[in-house]
């Protein structure tokens, strides 16, 4: 057991930058949960996951991680954190024995053991440079290093991008693994929102620097529908009942946030379940309302 509820907690974020505002940015992660984060690119995923690294300055907004302040307990927040980017951050001229020399030195909690372990079960040659790995392999290596000094929190940030799926259902497998421990917790950006479905407990949404969605996954996709109509059936549900709605040369779809509600009131149409990918595009085109 450990003394805190929520691994991260972030209340009211704020990060100005010219033509982009993160924009009082809140919510939480559940111990022993993996949150997924998703949005599209540009959406702000990766400015929350600098600003909860103190990788860049805040201009307002209180961020807490593991229970501690960012800021003031960063040093100690920080030897419990492991984090896991697109590009691989390390000396490509490395191997990874270097790596590991390299770590033992920066993490009292660094076990070698571990780390080769997972480098014999990814497979990964141990004298070859860093930079003739491919993609997934650096990818193995960043997830070897992030899970071999007792890390409490994984923050991983569009990770799985560009990996083929046999290597992102393997690393999805470990996540499963470093979760047994109920009180390790992950943070997850995503555009790839399948992979979450399989296995995210919680899912965040950003979209222009704004929250629009957080909370439970299953509560999110039971929550959402997806009617399915003729055009002309798409002008009798009241604007205000759906999300958005797209309309093509065989129907329309409109996306709907309270599937039981909107199924009473509209018992004749058909209401579908939906996925995380479809409620990601009915709302990012919320404003449009009705799109092609």
């Amino acid at each position: 057991m450990c003394d805190y509820q929520n691994a991260i907690e972030i209340s009211g974020l704020t990060k100005h930058y010219d033509g982009f505002t993160l924009d009082n940015v809140s919510f939480s992660v559940p111990v022993g949960s993996i949150m997924g984060f998703i949005g599209q690119n540009g959406a702000g995923k990766s400015t929350t996951i600098k600003a909860i690294l103190n990788i860049i300055g805040v201009d307002g907004g209180e961020i807490k991680l593991l229970g501690k302040d960012y800021i003031k307990d960063e040093y100690e927040v920080k030897s419990q954190i492991a984090a896991v980017f697109d590009e691989l951050p390390f000396y490509d001229k490395f191997n990874a024995v270097q790596i590991n020399t390299l770590f033992r030195g920066l993490y009292k909690t660094w076990d070698s053991k571990t780390y080769f372990g997972y480098i014999e079960r990814f497979g990964l040659p141990k004298k070859k440079k860093l930079k003739d790995f491919s993609k997934g392999m650096k990818m193995k290596l960043q997830i070897a290093t992030a899970l071999s000094h007792g890390a409490k929190l994984l923050i991983m940030d569009e990770a799985t991008t560009g990996l083929d799926p046999v290597v992102r259902n393997e690393i999805l497998d470990i996540f499963r693994e470093y979760l047994q421990d109920e009180t390790n917790s992950i943070l997850m950006s995503s555009h790839i929102t399948s992979d979450l479905e399989k296995i995210a407990d919680c899912v965040t949404f950003i979209d222009k620097g704004k929250i629009l969605l957080s909370g439970v996954k299953d509560e999110i996709l039971e929550n959402h529908g997806l009617i399915k109509c003729r055009k002309e059936e798409l002008s009798e549900i009241a604007k205000e009942d759906y999300i958005s709605a797209r309309i093509s040369d065989f129907g329309a779809e409109a996306m709907v946030s309270d599937r039981e509600a909107c199924h009473k009131k509209y018992p004749s149409l058909l209401i579908e379940k939906t996925t995380l990918e479809e409620i990601m595009l009915f709302y990012v085109n919320r404003e449009k309302k009705e799109w092609n």
